[in-house]
């Protein structure tokens, strides 16, 4: 298996990236690709449970996203907040860095903000003049390929039915798929893991192994370890799900309750210990997320797939159809 970056690249129609979300969760196609034939076959999400065996656990991320973007008061400072560090002081993300170095100055609600150091991922740390909660008047971060602001419809539609525990910057987007209906039909369990900023930074390096992934903060409950130690085949919604029940998996042993964080990264060649059937959407090319998936299903095949799901005009990303890995 290689370890290029170049290796893990692909070329897809801009008018192929989904802009908004379809009319109902549960309506979109769901590509399916059978490992073991090396075959591929187009169908409806809502078919997903034709695919599932007794013994079957579908297991999903229920981490809120934070509605955490928001703009300066003259509009030309965009911040990603991701974490209150005191009450007056909050790590962030800014577009565009130049505008904001240290000691530079912006205000939010005519509230003053001073940036006091810039770490060595580029985040900015900074102080604000009072107390106050930045979130309560932010909005959706859908990510950069969403070429426009969110909306009130983002606010329901960029976060999961069961969304619990806020504390992401990023929806879990293989759960947007699901509806309370077809929840209810299916065994499941829930983990946690808070998608961070690691997911919007690039791979920079040729040779992906010298890549290295942000920590993620992640739960797993003595409820869900029992179900999933029980379970004939453990199916992850999610590369955030599998990155949670990897990194806690230990081999032949059961699974633990615990929390923790994580910066486990996902490439050809892996052994999964917990995972057996993954639903995801479409990734970006030269992704973390697109090598966790190509470990999972075979980069060549995966890459094959990809390619027929662009003639077939699938729609990609956040806001796009899915695909079933058996």
């Amino acid at each position: 298996m290689t370890t290029q970056l170049s290796d893990y690249d692909y070329d897809l129609p801009r008018e192929l990236i989904a802009q908004r979300p379809l009319g109902r969760r549960e309506g979109s196609r769901m590509m399916v690709l059978h490992r073991v034939e090396q075959r591929i076959e187009h169908r409806q999400f809502c078919e997903l449970k034709t695919f599932l065996r007794p013994g079957d656990l579908l297991v999903l991320n229920d981490t809120r996203v934070l509605p955490a973007r928001r703009f300066s008061d003259d509009g030309a400072i965009e911040f990603l907040f991701l974490e209150r560090l005191e009450p007056t002081r909050w790590k962030c993300m800014v577009k565009p860095g130049r505008k904001m170095r240290v000691g530079g100055t912006a205000k939010i609600d005519n509230i003053n903000l001073r940036v006091e150091e810039i770490t060595s991922d580029g985040e900015r740390v900074v102080a604000l003049d009072q107390d106050v909660d930045l979130y309560a008047g932010g909005s959706m971060p859908l990510p950069p390929y969403i070429d426009r602001s969110s909306d009130d419809k983002d606010a329901t539609r960029y976060q999961t039915v069961f969304a619990r525990d806020a504390g992401a910057i990023a929806a879990p987007t293989a759960g947007l798929h699901f509806t309370p209906e077809l929840l209810r039909d299916i065994h499941h369990a829930f983990v946690t893991l808070h998608v961070g900023p690691g997911t919007f930074l690039p791979v920079r390096s040729e040779d992906i192994t010298e890549h290295r992934m942000h920590a993620e903060r992640f739960s797993i409950s003595s409820e869900a370890t029992d179900k999933v130690n029980n379970a004939r085949r453990v199916i992850a919604v999610g590369t955030t799900t599998v990155r949670t029940l990897e990194s806690a998996s230990r081999g032949d042993e059961k699974l633990l309750a615990q929390e923790g964080a994580t910066d486990l990264f996902i490439y050809p060649p892996y052994h999964f210990r917990a995972v057996d059937v993954l639903l995801t959407n479409f990734h970006l090319p030269r992704s973390t997320l697109l090598m966790l998936v190509s470990a999972f299903a075979g980069r060549e095949f995966l890459l094959r797939a990809y390619e027929e799901a662009i003639r077939e005009r699938y729609r990609f990303y956040s806001y796009g159809d899915c695909m079933l890995i058996l």
